[in-house]
């Protein structure tokens, strides 16, 4: 709730104007001066500036409820949770009916291991009729690096939907309902996504697929790590925030990068543990890592990692609230992406994290369309 975003927050406009101009953004950014300080770089009085940091406060810190009250209120509120299915038995039972409502979901991978092919086939059943376990909906996807395929899409529903495709007009349908943007800049897509609030309400626009991030933040000229960490952090605020006002789930993709010397792939907690104090090894069997840093990390919701280890594709869900970290080995097919097994393998300590691709460079995607 820190990373809320102050003009929804309900601040008469003129004071949330005052903020916009001054680069206080979030909750947290009001939050972590004085009312004092406040006061003086905002040149407001401090009876404004106290009723403001009140609701500010009020609007980041929500009252405690019980595990029990949580349960009511999501059954009575059942209408605006969900889960948009991936129609891989096993991942979808792991998250309890697939990419969940009103949360950020990361895939991640090495380039070629599937990310965009999951993406297409999630637009595809966003799309699909709620008859046939579908959303009923439209797509918004931001194609980056021009790696969505409208050919691809049409055979994936041929081949994993034939009694619906097969209908007269269907393909064309299903491939109409999902809008597809390329923005050339950081600046171009940044302006395109804050105009996108609006147009998801009235136009029932069902996921938001962003592929990909990386290649946003890469493609910019940046004086420092610094002032990309800053453009990073408004984007995960906007797109939190997005995902809980539209109640939709928002899926995009982050590439990986080679692991610094100094660097360890695992969080602190999953250290090893040597005469009770962390060891903090640093030889893997992976020197790959999450392009976007630890910070990117913490903001989403669900992260499933596409990785490759002696030729075999696995998908591993590395961060979820509602499963353990399991591992499915899958295979790409003209249908899409498809489980080897329904039954995930449970992981434990740095493994979960790692990235490989070891046997990957051997591996030849299917059609050669799309990885």
């Amino acid at each position: 709730m820190a990373n809320k975003l102050i003009g929804e927050i309900g601040l008469h406009k003129r004071i949330s104007n005052i903020f916009a101009a001054r680069n206080i953004i979030t909750a947290k950014d009001a939050l972590s001066m004085t009312e004092f300080e406040l006061m003086e770089l905002l040149d407001v009085g401090m009876k404004e500036i106290q009723s403001a940091v009140n609701l500010i406060s009020e609007a980041a810190s929500p009252p405690c409820l019980s595990a029990r009250s949580l349960l009511e209120q999501k059954v009575e509120n059942e209408y605006l949770w969900g889960h948009l299915p991936t129609h891989l038995k096993g991942l979808d039972s792991a998250l309890c009916g697939g990419i969940p409502f009103g949360v950020l979901t990361e895939l991640v991978g090495p380039p070629g291991i599937g990310k965009s092919q999951f993406c297409m086939k999630l637009a595809l059943s966003a799309s699909f009729p709620k008859a046939y376990g579908g959303l009923d909906g439209r797509v918004i996807y931001i194609d980056v690096e021009s790696k969505f395929s409208s050919r691809r899409v049409i055979e994936m529903g041929l081949k994993s939907f034939p009694e619906v495709f097969h209908l007269k007009g269907m393909a064309q349908e299903m491939a109409g309902r999902i809008l597809v943007l390329r923005p050339t800049s950081l600046s171009d897509f940044t302006e395109s996504i804050q105009e996108l609030k609006e147009s998801i309400l009235k136009n029932q626009v069902k996921l938001l697929v962003i592929d990909s991030m990386t290649a946003l933040l890469s493609g910019e000229n940046k004086p420092g790590a610094q002032r990309q960490q800053h453009q990073l952090g408004w984007h995960i605020s906007f797109l939190k925030s997005l995902a809980e006002f539209a109640r939709i789930p928002i899926v995009v993709t982050n590439q990986v990068r080679t692991q610094n010397r100094d660097e360890t792939s695992q969080y602190s907690f999953q250290a090893k543990l040597k005469d009770g104090f962390q060891e903090h090894t640093r030889t893997y069997d992976s020197h790959l890592v999450a392009a976007l840093g630890i910070n990117w990390a913490h903001a989403v919701t669900i992260r499933l990692v596409l990785e490759a280890k002696s030729g075999q594709r696995i998908i591993k869900v590395a961060k979820s609230p509602m499963s353990p970290p399991l591992a499915f080995p899958f295979h790409i097919t003209s249908a899409g992406i498809s489980l080897l097994s329904d039954d995930g393998t449970e992981m434990k300590g740095p493994g979960i994290n790692n990235i490989h691709a070891r046997g990957h460079s051997d591996m030849i995607n299917f059609n050669g369309d799309c990885p």
